[in-house]
């Protein structure tokens, strides 16, 4: 199959090589060139602008946030190229308000629109483990689950209305990041009565809490190892921010979200936007006194 790309950053460019290695076609198309340049030694074309991208019977896109979405599909042309029967499937983690808008501009023109974020990190998409939520009109996802199959270990479909897919996405990034927060607290309390993070987290993390989550997290804040960064903090914030602005249009109380946000503030007023979001846990550790440089 022919297959369009837009954005390959880290998540993005294991996601083409997957396909490319399923035995599709594929075009990408990223803003910084550079990223595109390991692509070609795994056979990926490499796209002109985006809109040759978009071009293809079916186009994957992995965009940072909502303002990276609406470049690429308005100001670079992509929308336009689309082709009336073809299937978009975005993977970005966006907005309720911002998926609304774009599946009305698919419908309007006739294309096919399919939202199927991802919960893993870049080492699980070049593994082919990601666990992809997805939601669109039922031939929209008939045709492009094989595709979805091939980058991950399971899909999670919620239906026809791609926003579903979208608001599983945040609740979900919301949970991690509330597991992140509860393991910096009690890592800090165990410490400060003689305890290292590692004992603490390693105890947790094979019995109360024997998940993916609480053993990748819980080794990275015990280890204090945030970098290189699998999920950027700024990235971290962005979404708590969405979630609390898609609770507002529902009426639903988050008040520890609200907490979330603050402490996503307090690390990105201390530089650490570009770290892993696990670095959040510093934030607890700074207050107690433990922090580097506390």
């Amino acid at each position: 199959m022919q297959i369009g790309f837009l954005g390959t950053g880290g998540m993005g460019a294991a996601i083409a090589r997957r396909l490319q290695a399923a035995g599709h076609e594929v075009h990408a198309w990223n803003r910084s060139p550079g990223a595109l340049r390991a692509l070609v030694t795994a056979g990926v074309t490499v796209a002109p602008d985006a809109a040759a991208a978009a071009a293809q019977p079916v186009v994957f896109s992995m965009l940072a946030d909502d303002a990276a979405v609406f470049a690429v599909l308005e100001q670079g042309g992509a929308l336009a190229a689309f082709k009336p029967g073809a299937v978009h499937v975005n993977m970005a983690t966006i907005s309720v308000a911002a998926a609304q808008k774009i599946q009305a501009s698919h419908v309007q023109r006739g294309v096919g629109y399919v939202a199927a974020p991802v919960f893993g990190r870049p080492d699980a998409a070049a593994s082919g483990k990601l666990h992809v939520l997805a939601a669109g009109a039922p031939d929209a996802l008939t045709r492009v689950r094989p595709l979805l199959e091939a980058i991950g270990q399971r899909v999670w479909p919620f239906g026809d209305d791609p926003v579903r897919a979208n608001a599983v996405k945040l609740a979900g990034n919301f949970m991690l990041a509330a597991a992140i927060e509860s393991m910096a607290e009690a890592s800090t309390l165990a410490q400060a009565h003689g305890v290292t993070a590692a004992d603490f987290l390693g105890l947790m993390s094979e019995t109360l809490f024997a998940s993916p989550a609480y053993r990748g997290y819980g080794a990275l804040i015990a280890q204090r190892r945030y970098e290189p960064a699998g999920f950027r903090l700024r990235l971290g914030f962005k979404d708590i921010s969405l979630a609390l602005a898609a609770a507002d249009a529902t009426v639903v109380p988050m008040p520890f979200a609200s907490v979330l946000r603050e402490n996503f503030l307090d690390a990105l007023a201390h530089g650490a936007g570009e770290r892993d979001w696990s670095a959040l846990a510093e934030v607890s550790a700074r207050r107690a006194g433990q922090g580097a440089g506390s």
